[in-house]
């Protein structure tokens, strides 16, 4: 039997492939197992620096696996909240960039899984839905947080309600993602940002991922005061001395990311 998500090193780079392609890797049960075990992993080994989520086949998430969720009166809420938030909580916590490297279809909470990364590229093939309408439900996964910060109210309010698909292309327009890319040579460019993203400094993005996940929260005040102690923090790593001798020394840093000593 496949692996539900199959998982590569390369480098510093740790490569999660979701891996029903049958399925258009539609989520289920397994697949929320895997990628549990397999970003816990991540977390607690230091050498890997980046992470990479892409899926196999022609698409990268087509959302929940519906034939599991046959049928009304579903206690949906329980899945949520054994699967969905705590893997979304989870990206955002990583103190590890993510980069989601979307291939194809991604609809419902596969779009939303895309989202919860950090940085999320798309092949110029690829789509995203927010599908939820469409079967009576609302965007979950974190969908009704990300699209307004992302896209604004407007268009957020649009792609919930209307459930319409936008190419690749429209959703970089939007600024739903980073950018969209060819779609020759895709998952070697998604990989080589993942690869330049784990050759940097790894404790400063953890800290910027911390601060820009509390800004929306944070009056301007707190996030200064944030911002603050957090370039404390960063001013005592050795990435910081490094980056400093190497400007001074004019050469390209080696950045190691290591925690202060």
């Amino acid at each position: 039997m496949a692996e539900d998500v199959l998982v590569e090193t390369r480098g510093a780079v740790r490569i999660l492939t979701l891996n029903r392609p049958e399925r258009l890797n539609a989520l289920n049960a397994g697949v929320h197992e895997a990628l549990a075990s397999a970003f816990e992993a991540i977390e607690r080994d230091d050498a890997i620096r980046a992470v990479l989520l892409t899926g196999a086949g022609r698409g990268f998430c087509a959302g929940a696996d519906l034939t599991q969720n046959m049928g009304g009166n579903r206690d949906l809420g329980a899945s949520i909240d054994r699967h969905y938030n705590p893997l979304v909580r989870r990206m955002r916590a990583l103190p590890k960039p993510i980069v989601a490297a979307v291939n194809g279809v991604a609809a419902g909470a596969g779009a939303n899984l895309a989202l919860a990364a950090d940085i999320v590229v798309a092949a110029e093939s690829a789509n995203f839905t927010e599908a939820f309408i469409r079967i009576g439900l609302i965007p979950d996964a974190g969908g009704t947080w990300f699209l307004p910060r992302l896209v604004g109210d407007a268009r957020a309010r649009g792609l919930a309600m209307l459930g319409e698909t936008i190419s690749a292309t429209q959703a970089a327009e939007w600024g739903l993602i980073w950018r969209c890319l060819p779609d020759d040579g895709f998952f070697d460019a998604a990989l080589a940002l993942a690869t330049d993203l784990s050759g940097r400094p790894t404790q400063a993005i953890a800290a910027m991922k911390r601060a820009l996940g509390a800004a929306g929260g944070n009056g301007l005040d707190q996030q200064l005061d944030l911002e603050r102690d957090l370039q404390r923090a960063m001013g005592r790593t050795p990435d910081f001395a490094e980056g400093v001798k190497a400007f001074l020394e004019k050469r390209k840093p080696n950045f190691t990311g290591a925690k202060p000593a």
